[in-house]
């Protein structure tokens, strides 16, 4: 194990240590999700964010497809190497994008089909106000469009439409609270944004 670790070429080391790390972090995610602590994904835009959505609204581009994508790539690149001695590393290269795209397709379709799941019964959105919760599809400002938030509430894992009346947009991974609904969709705002300042009540002095 030793001499084999000590001949890896450069290339075979890369595709080791990228697949290790990838694999972990991957295994990690999926341990969280099934406890749905880890509601949210990261997608990339202008600000960070590739908005490319199924239309699910599951974004192509998150943590844990992309993770997928190093993790299982690594692995197909290491054993290209592996059985072409190291020589053709372009064909490693090209089988480890194949097989890493393919993971992450893979990966998109069973996120939809868990979301599909947990998301089946009736929910009473009316009740999730006040509640906290984490933005997943990016939600336009000023009620310009619908984004997606996800929760934990009333015993399950939930993704929901929402709307803001923010002049800001909120971005993926934010922390909002959930102020108002309608219909079947939810009004939030930023978790950390104060509350509107109340006016202060008019007194009339009698005279």
């Amino acid at each position: 194990m030793k001499e084999w670790f000590q001949n890896l070429s450069v290339m075979e080391h890369i595709y080791l240590w990228l697949g290790v790390a990838a694999t972990v972090f991957l295994i990690i995610q999926i341990i969280m999700m099934c406890f749905s602590s880890f509601g949210g994904d990261v997608d990339i835009d202008g600000d960070g964010e590739i908005e490319v959505d199924t239309d699910s609204g599951v974004s192509i581009f998150t943590v844990k497809s992309v993770t997928a994508f190093f993790a299982v790539g690594s692995w197909a690149g290491l054993l290209t190497c592996a059985l072409t001695s190291g020589k053709l590393q372009w064909l490693s290269i090209l089988f480890a994008v194949i097989a890493g795209a393919a993971a992450m397709a893979v990966v998109v379709v069973l996120v939809r089909a868990i979301l599909k799941l947990q998301c089946n019964g009736a929910v009473q959105i009316e009740k999730l106000i006040g509640k906290n919760a984490t933005v997943y599809v990016s939600i336009p400002s000023s009620r310009g469009g619908r984004g997606k938030i996800t929760l934990t509430a009333q015993g399950r894992y939930l993704e929901i439409d929402a709307m803001t009346d923010s002049e800001e947009k909120l971005g993926v991974d934010e922390s909002v609270e959930i102020v108002a609904t309608e219909n079947d969709c939810a009004v939030v705002k930023r978790a950390t944004e104060p509350a509107a300042a109340e006016a202060p009540a008019e007194t009339v002095e009698q005279k």
